[in-house]
């Protein structure tokens, strides 16, 4: 599915580049996810979040950020509209007052199959096997951890 010029020979296309082909599918996918999202009266940043929680719940702002990737900037409106949706709850450490414990809620909690049976009809739109999956996910993972060291 190339959109190259007659000059292809001389000039690279963007779908050659894996930086375009990792954007556009980025960008599908999450434009998949949305009506499925909708359901769930979730955005895709807020499902990784409810994602993170379901996996590590109590959960600190820094755990969250380092599990979803997203900077604390970012992540603390997420929370705040989460909580607010009565979908997660923030409360003090006992262990330590300056740190907040994030939990899902029994709402949260109880969202969490409808949720995830969101992968399942996204895994039925693709041609990809389930081994193709996981190959894609490793080599992105790769990529990032690649990227990202310092």
């Amino acid at each position: 599915m190339k959109n190259c010029s007659e000059d292809e020979l001389q000039v690279s296309c963007l779908s050659d580049n894996v930086c375009f082909a990792l954007y556009t599918a980025t960008n599908a996918l999450v434009r998949a996810y949305r009506p499925l999202l909708e359901e769930c009266d979730l955005t895709y940043p807020q499902y990784l979040v409810m994602q993170a929680l379901w996996l590590n719940n109590g959960a600190s702002l820094t755990a969250l950020s380092q599990a979803t990737r997203l900077d604390p900037g970012t992540l603390t409106p997420i929370v705040k509209r989460l909580e607010g949706k009565g979908l997660l709850s923030r409360s003090v450490d006992v262990k330590d007052e300056r740190k907040k414990v994030i939990e899902a809620t029994r709402a949260g909690v109880e969202l969490k199959h409808q949720a995830l049976a969101l992968k399942e009809v996204l895994l039925n739109k693709v041609t990809l096997t389930e081994s193709d999956i996981s190959s894609l996910r490793d080599m992105c993972l790769t990529l990032t951890e690649d990227l990202t060291r310092n």
